[in-house]
């Protein structure tokens, strides 16, 4: 499992807390309390203990189909806060102990506090499900939304495809074309790559907040494999979600990014706005993918959960007594209403997915660390 810890450092420079040099003038239970801070994740400290679910299990034997992000939800009343009662590091955020199908899951209170392990024993599944392989981990959420999105770039620079392979003519001079008709690509060069994805560049993802152009939304056409080499080369279309034709650009097919890290929330403040909703949706809902206006270089990593915000309006107060008449704007809160999971980051951009929403997502919400 992945976890995200960031020690909380000696005392001073790192939390900007300090401590009194004569310990033996502090009251016991305070030097107590100081030292158990220093003892846990840095990310643990931006609340009080993760709370436990009324009727949370003792135990729990992971199954098919199951969800880290579900998993969690049976212990926590915050899901994302997983990484914290499993007491994981920044380390094993990133690089996680897989759980599989039959794993056992202890949710240890022996210590005065609660904490869950990974049993080192599997429990023997059903004569139905041990039939199938449960050598595949479970996912942090539902690979079945997410996959699409995992092995396709999904977004571009802006000319990010103008030096891509091109295709210059189709099969019989056809305006378009489908799956198993042949393409005419120029640009293939000398490349041995098998397997081509095929996109044209779609609307412009702009910042709500600088109005600059962070990217643009690639627009997923379908797959070709190479047939013939040469300048052009000859692509069989194997596949096509929208009809191809002259001047689309081809990607070479790459691995799809793995759906194995944990939930957590970020450690540094951070706050974004919903760019756009995908299939170019005004509303969403929970399972909707969003794009934010947040990514890489701002913080953003695989994993962060984030709270969704409904901006607060501006209202005018008027207030009218004898001939006295006063008049002012009030900003209304902005009000928390879901949970965001970022799966896949960019540099400037990221998508994720909705886990929970008590309203309508509607772009130019604010997503804030939870």
């Amino acid at each position: 499992m992945c976890a995200n810890s960031r020690e909380l450092a000696s005392v001073d420079a790192r939390m900007g807390v300090k401590i009194p040099m004569h310990k033996s003038l502090m009251p016991r239970s305070t030097i107590a309390a100081l030292l158990f801070a220093l003892s846990l994740p840095a990310f643990a400290q931006q609340a009080a203990t993760p709370q436990i679910q009324e009727n949370a299990p003792d135990r729990y034997i992971v199954e098919k189909g199951d969800t880290l992000w579900a998993i969690s939800g049976k212990f926590l009343k915050e899901p994302w806060r997983w990484a914290e009662i499993w007491k994981l590091n920044r380390d094993e955020i990133k690089n996680p102990n897989r759980i599989y199908p039959g794993n056992v899951i202890l949710l240890d209170r022996s210590a005065g506090e609660a904490r869950l392990k990974l049993l080192s024993d599997t429990v023997t599944l059903s004569p139905r499900i041990r039939s199938e392989s449960t050598s595949v981990a479970i996912p942090s959420i539902p690979s079945s939304i997410i996959e699409p999105f995992l092995a396709q770039p999904l977004v571009i620079e802006q000319d990010g495809l103008d030096r891509a392979p091109r295709v210059v003519a189709t099969e019989d001079g056809r305006v378009n074309i489908g799956a198993g008709s042949l393409a005419y690509v120029s640009g293939l060069g000398d490349s041995k790559v098998a397997t081509w994805q095929l996109y044209r560049p779609g609307k412009a993802l702009i910042d709500p907040e600088s109005k600059k152009t962070l990217g643009y939304e690639a627009i997923f056409l379908g797959t070709g494999t190479v047939e013939k080499t040469g300048d052009p080369a000859s692509i069989r279309i194997i596949s096509a979600r929208q009809e191809i034709g002259r001047g689309d650009r081809l990607v070479p097919v790459g691995p799809p990014q793995a759906n194995d890290y944990l939930p957590h929330a970020p450690q540094n403040a951070l706050s974004g706005r919903v760019l756009s909703i995908f299939g170019g949706l005004r509303e969403a809902g929970r399972n909707s993918i969003v794009t934010l206006n947040r990514g890489a270089r701002d913080g953003i990593e695989n994993g962060h959960v984030l709270a969704l915000y409904r901006l607060g309006n501006t209202v005018e107060d008027k207030i009218t007594g004898g001939s006295a008449r006063s008049e002012n704007v009030i900003k209304l809160p902005n009000e928390r209403y879901g949970l965001v999971f970022v799966f896949r980051t960019f540099d400037q951009v990221s998508y994720a997915l909705v886990m929970e929403s008590s309203r309508s997502v509607t772009t130019n919400d604010v997503v804030q660390k939870p």
